[in-house]
Parts: structure tokens; C-alpha cells; sequence
């Protein structure tokens, strides 16, 4: 089995009005045929952890999100979800406000993420199951490395930061922070994997004669390092080239990374 565990489309009472949705807002950016750079990438980000966030919220036993749309933040329909509201967004920032897109599209974003993190605090104050300190750890953790991994690519690749720039960083960050925060809750917090490929890697790590000593997370944090670096260096002549496609693209990799990593921290925080 390659998906995750979860993994489940929603009722067809809510799956065809969501694809339907899906479809419109792809045909209105098309036909919008908006402009595509670096801080429009960056600018998606936070409407990235409002996704995670509604999916941590649905996971929960007594999940706070009301019943009637908490199945579109189930897996997979909250990208589905997130990539309509972040759309409408998109849409009105080029038709209807008077503001850039990137900043329309960042703040409609962070108002999505104040929103996860009000409800999120709110449950676990309410059930006696906020804990902090192990995801806050974590993040650190994980901005400490992306700043080490990004300083060695401005010294030796300067060409490649210079071009990536932000989304580089971003992409770096994402991978860095679903890294630890995995290995953070293997090894420290107990909980389980719930990708297939991922869990493949930890039972790697198990097997080596250390592992009972240094846990298990330590091997996919450096596996997710190497694999953003590696796909920062890959693409970097692609932005080059194509700045449109290759930065949607670079985009695309750092959501596989900032989801899980930021759902990962609500996840850990509400559950104690």
C-alpha cells in the first residue's frame, strides 16, 4: 500500500460539488492567466498549514470542525479544499482588490492560520491536552537547520540561491520541518507514521545496530535534508528558464514538506 493511512475519498454528496469547484477555479486562473514568481509561491504558504491545520482538527476524536463540512478536511479532499479557498482568493485579489496578489493571497492565508491555531488552542485548553514545549522544539530545531543547510548553499551553490531565493528557503524549511517534527514524534512522543515510504525509512534506521540508542527520526531527518537540497540544486536551472513553472513546481515540492511537517505540530500540541 503506497497511501497513507486515512487515506479515504469523502461521500459523493461531497465529492462532486468539490471537483466541480475544483475545475471552475482552474479554468477562472486560466483564463486569468495570473503572473506566477517568487512571492506569489511564497505568499501560498500559510494557506499550506491552514490545510494542515483543518486536517489535524478532523483527526481529533471530537474534532471541533462542524460536522457538516468536516469531510472536506479529511484526506485527500482538504488540498482539494484549501486549493478552492486559497483560488477564490487569488481570483478576487486580480478581479476585485485593490492590493498585490502575493499580499492578498498572505493575508488571507494567515488569517486562515489564526483561525486553525484559536480553535486549535481552544480544544486543547477545553480537554486538558495543550503541550508546547515538544513542538515549539521542534520548529526551532528546524528553522536551526534550514539556516545551516541554506548558509552551505550560498556558499558553495551561490547561483542556486540566488535563484531560487525565497522558495528555495521555503523548500528547505518545509522538508526540514516535517523531519523533525517526525522524528520528534517517533522517538520522543510516541506516536506512529502514517505514509507508507515513510515508515520504510524509520524501519531502516531500527535496523541499524544503534538504533535502540539514537532512535529512529535522526535517518529521515537527514533523508529529507538531502532530498530538498537535492531538489533546490535540480530545479534551479529549471526557475532559471521557465520562472514560472519551474517556481510552481519548487512550490509543489515545499507543500509535500510544510503539510505534514506543520500538521505534525498541531497534531502534537492538542494531543498532548
Amino acid at each position: 500500500m503506497v497511501l497513507p493511512d486515512g487515506f479515504a475519498l469523502p461521500p459523493l454528496l461531497y465529492l462532486l460539488p468539490l471537483l466541480l469547484a475544483v475545475g471552475a477555479v482552474l479554468w477562472l486562473l486560466w483564463e486569468a492567466e495570473p503572473t506566477i514568481g517568487e512571492r506569489t509561491v511564497v505568499s501560498l504558504a500559510p494557506w499550506m498549514v491552514v490545510g494542515a491545520g483543518f486536517n489535524a482538527l478532523h483527526q481529533l476524536p471530537n474534532s471541533p470542525v462542524p460536522d457538516v463540512i468536516d469531510p472536506l478536511f479529511g484526506t485527500p479532499s482538504v488540498y482539494l479544499t484549501t486549493f478552492v479557498l486559497a483560488g477564490i482568493v487569488w481570483l478576487l485579489a486580480i478581479h476585485q482588490l485593490r492590493t498585490p496578489v502575493p499580499r492578498a493571497l498572505a493575508s488571507g492565508g494567515l488569517v486562515g492560520v489564526a483561525l486553525v491555531l484559536v480553535v486549535a488552542l481552544w480544544f486543547g485548553i477545553e480537554h486538558d491536552s495543550l503541550r508546547l514545549f515538544w513542538p515549539f522544539v521542534a520548529l526551532v530545531v528546524a528553522v536551526i537547520l534550514t539556516g545551516m543547510l541554506w548558509a552551505a548553499t550560498q556558499f558553495f551553490y551561490p547561483d542556486v540561491a540566488i535563484i531560487t531565493g525565497a522558495v528555495g528557503v521555503l523548500t528547505l524549511f518545509a522538508h526540514a520541518l516535517d523531519g523533525v517534527s517526525t522524528a520528534v514524534g517517533i522517538d520522543v512522543l510516541g506516536f506512529g507514521e502514517q505514509t507508507p515510504l515513510s515508515r520504510a525509512i524509520l524501519e531502516i534506521a531500527h535496523s541499524i545496530p544503534a538504533g535502540d540508542s539514537l532512535g529512529v527520526g535522526w535517518l529521515f531527518v537527514l533523508v529529507k535534508l538531502a532530498i530538498a537540497e537535492f531538489v533546490v540544486l535540480l530545479f534551479a536551472d529549471y526557475v532559471a528558464s521557465e520562472p514560472t513553472e519551474g517556481y510552481l513546481l519548487l512550490g509543489v515540492v515545499a507543500a509535500v514538506g510544510l503539510g505534514p511537517g506543520a500538521h505534525n505540530l498541531i497534531l502534537f500540541a492538542i494531543t498532548g
